[in-house]
């Protein structure tokens, strides 16, 4: 019996350590995301240590370096999103809602302040992250698809159209918190998706852009400032 007893407690203190693991690598990624905002990737990985309420070398065993770090919140945020736009879309009706809930809540996972560290950061091209921004591409393209083929949406925009725009009105002022932007930026949000409804007022100049524009532009700039500096 007594060896019963010491089997049955095995698996379940296995699992007790599984959940506790799952546990601090949530609160690391909840704690990484509000430092990276408040003070970019570079902020010492003690102060996310201390705002996880864990120590130094659990963060270190879930997250060998800065770069997994932060790897492990864009995949986060990514996944997050998918969540937001596949239940929108599963739950409104009208298409064009499903665009209007997805964007008011990219406020909630901060798109804008994290745009940089996907860029500057991550490789697009790993396995995993290609294949999760893969997957939220699909369902972005979705929703705005389904919205433009029901005639609600204007025509001459793309889903990266619409999520850089996004990303520029959450962005903070130079200077200022992420949270001073709360007061209004749904109520900006709420302009940008007027002008996407059809029928449109003035047309656009150029063509819908891509996040890859974007990033390659980034990269040109980056190594121009580069080799003015020598």
């Amino acid at each position: 019996m007594a060896q019963v007893a010491v089997t049955e407690k095995q698996p379940a203190a296995g699992l007790r350590r599984r959940a506790d693991a799952a546990r601090n690598r949530a609160r690391i990624l909840e704690a990484a995301q509000d430092a990276f905002i408040e003070h970019g990737a570079d902020v010492p990985l003690d102060e996310i240590a201390r705002r996880a309420g864990i120590g130094n070398a659990t963060v270190y065993r879930h997250f060998p370096d800065r770069g997994a770090l932060v790897r492990g919140v864009v995949l986060e945020v990514m996944e997050r999103a998918i969540g937001v736009a596949e239940r929108a879309y599963a739950e409104e009706n009208d298409p064009f809602e499903a665009l209007s809930r997805l964007v008011h809540d990219s406020v909630n996972w901060r798109i804008g302040a994290l745009c940089t560290m996907l860029s500057e950061w991550t490789d697009l091209e790993e396995p995993e992250v290609f294949a999760t921004k893969e997957r939220l591409d699909t369902i972005a393209q979705t929703i705005v698809g389904a919205a433009q083929a029901s005639g609600s949406m204007r025509e001459d925009v793309g889903s990266d159209d619409v999520f850089m725009a996004v990303a520029q009105l959450v962005r903070p002022f130079p200077g200022a918190s992420y949270d001073s932007l709360q007061p209004f930026v749904h109520r900006h949000l709420q302009l940008l998706l007027d002008g996407l409804r059809a029928p449109a007022r003035t047309p656009l100049p150029g063509s819908p852009q891509t996040l890859e524009d974007v990033r390659r532009e980034c990269l040109l700039s980056r190594a121009a400032r580069r080799i003015c500096r020598q």
